[in-house]
């Protein structure tokens, strides 16, 4: 289908942003990491837990893309606010399924510093999870300050702001089909 409304720009709390990566070209790359997660756990299928709130487009997409059963549930935490991260992590909704001796695939948005999927990824270990493996949507490699290295990415971007296709700014642009980024770093 086409898609019949083309955004070449958008504005948000006063600053302007422009296409990063359209809508077509993150399927492609949710499919390719579909296939990954396939490959890799097809015989024993994981448990995948979704990071809310911005990684909620991007796991339903995924999860549609997976062939065999699974389970997906559902944990928040809290970092940012505005356009930069607190530095601290808020657990909001917690986990309540019973992880130990399981395989968990977890599904961000995006990964920047990787205190946030660090700190997961060791609670998840210590809850007796099998094996913890992360996907990422998207992930800025240049302001890591963690070893939370994500297993599958579906693009690797630069250490700028961007939105849309679930991640935002105060809660606003999710619903946004392509990603964006601000309109003086796109030059």
């Amino acid at each position: 289908m086409e898609q019949l409304l083309i955004m070449e720009k958008v504005t948000y709390q006063g600053l302007n942003f422009v296409p990063f990566i359209k809508n077509d070209a993150i399927q492609a790359e949710v499919k390719r990491v579909a296939a990954e997660i396939t490959r890799d756990f097809s015989e024993e299928p994981p448990l995948f837990l979704c990071v809310l709130t911005g990684a909620f487009v991007f796991a339903a997409d995924l999860f549609r893309n997976i062939p065999f059963n699974s389970e997906i549930t559902f944990i928040r935490f809290k970092s940012y606010e505005g356009m930069k991260s607190t530095g601290q992590v808020k657990e909001v909704i917690g986990l309540h399924e019973d992880i130990s001796g399981r395989s968990i695939v977890i599904i961000e948005d995006i990964v920047d510093t990787g205190t946030t999927a660090a700190q997961l990824i060791d609670t998840l270990k210590a809850k007796g999870a099998k094996d913890v493996r992360l996907a990422t949507l998207l992930y800025k490699p240049d302001s890591m300050k963690t070893n939370a290295t994500p297993d599958y990415v579906c693009f690797n971007i630069p250490s700028k702001f961007i939105l849309g296709y679930g991640l935002d700014i105060d809660g606003l642009a999710r619903n946004l089909p392509d990603i964006y980024i601000l309109e003086e770093d796109a030059k």
